[in-house]
């Protein structure tokens, strides 16, 4: 599968699988930026993605994120397949959950991506699902 990338700056690499069994690309922060304690910060990752068609690309956090004191605010991203304009670049919504500054370096991986096919619905509206109902949100826990 092809995908069409647009680097910002050229002089990061693009994203890349880092090991031969790794699922998602890895991001690079294109600017260093400080993220402030109980703040959300957008960080740019330097990429613009047409993906191909029928595909979205799903922006995760790195499993190291959390070490630095960060996370994506909004748990996972979603790149529409229409968001692939030459302005539409990626950026992380970075949340600080600590009690102090945090610096992104230019060139940190912090996040990564993955290339996911979909299929448009239709809804069909009834007045009865024909299931038996469970209990509710959370109905299988303690």
């Amino acid at each position: 599968m092809k995908a069409k990338i647009k680097r910002i700056d050229k002089s990061l690499p693009l994203p890349e699988y880092k090991t031969p069994g790794a699922a998602a690309l890895d991001c690079a922060a294109r600017e260093t930026t400080i993220a402030e304690p109980g703040k959300l910060t957008l960080v740019p990752l330097n990429i613009c993605i047409k993906p191909p068609k029928n595909h979205y690309v799903m922006l995760a956090a790195r499993s190291s994120l959390p070490k630095k004191g960060l996370m994506l605010a909004n748990g996972i991203g979603i790149g529409d397949e229409d968001f692939s304009g030459n302005k539409d670049e990626y950026r992380a919504a970075i949340y600080n959950f600590t009690d102090k500054p945090v610096t992104i370096e230019r060139g940190d991986r912090i996040a990564q991506i993955i290339f996911r096919p979909y299929e448009k619905i239709e809804w069909e509206e009834v007045e009865n699902l024909e299931g038996e109902s469970r209990g509710g949100f959370g109905s299988t826990g303690i």
